[in-house]
């Protein structure tokens, strides 16, 4: 068989440090590109990657899963909204590497994501998914995330209206 549907030998998630920036915005300007996972057409550059990334690393809610020594994937947690009235709610963000899905890697970020959540006292997780990526929704309801909305029509990505589902894990 090829690679592709081989278990990998061992996923290991870790917490994210500066020098996984480059291979972090690998992984996100791919799917700036190619996918309507990120709701922009314009590719990060890498002063803009390590900024993104130090905003995470200063709250301690970026992780990467290693995978055979390469960065195989990244999970990572942010306020949901900036007013204070929000600030026990986060919004996770869960990404693998082209050419490694199926493999565990996304459950493998998301646990740790939701562990560290938890331990950190926030309240609920929200995951706002483009409405059509089944993969992603169908990830988070493995880990008990419930639909509660799908808002249509709020975005554009290549020439195209997106709807986008809301879905809620109470951590407490």
């Amino acid at each position: 068989m090829g690679p592709i549907y081989e278990r990998h030998r061992a996923v290991t998630v870790r917490p994210a440090h500066p020098g996984d920036a480059e291979a972090i915005r690998a992984i996100r300007n791919h799917a700036i590109e190619h996918s309507t996972a990120l709701w922009t057409q314009t590719p990060q550059s890498p002063t803009e990657g390590a900024a993104w990334l130090a905003t995470h690393l200063e709250r301690g809610s970026a992780f990467v899963a290693d995978v055979d020594g390469e960065v195989a994937g990244f999970a990572v947690y942010g306020p949901w909204r900036e007013l204070d009235g929000y600030r026990h709610t986060v919004e996770d963000s869960v990404y693998v590497r082209e050419g490694r899905h199926g493999l565990g890697i996304g459950s493998a970020l998301l646990a740790a994501l939701i562990t560290a959540a938890r331990d950190a006292g926030h309240h609920v997780v929200i995951a706002g998914i483009e409405a059509e990526n089944t993969s992603s929704i169908r990830l988070h309801e493995r880990f008990g995330f419930h639909h509660v909305g799908t808002v249509p029509e709020v975005g554009t990505k290549f020439g195209r209206w997106l709807d986008l589902t809301i879905m809620r894990l109470p951590l407490t």
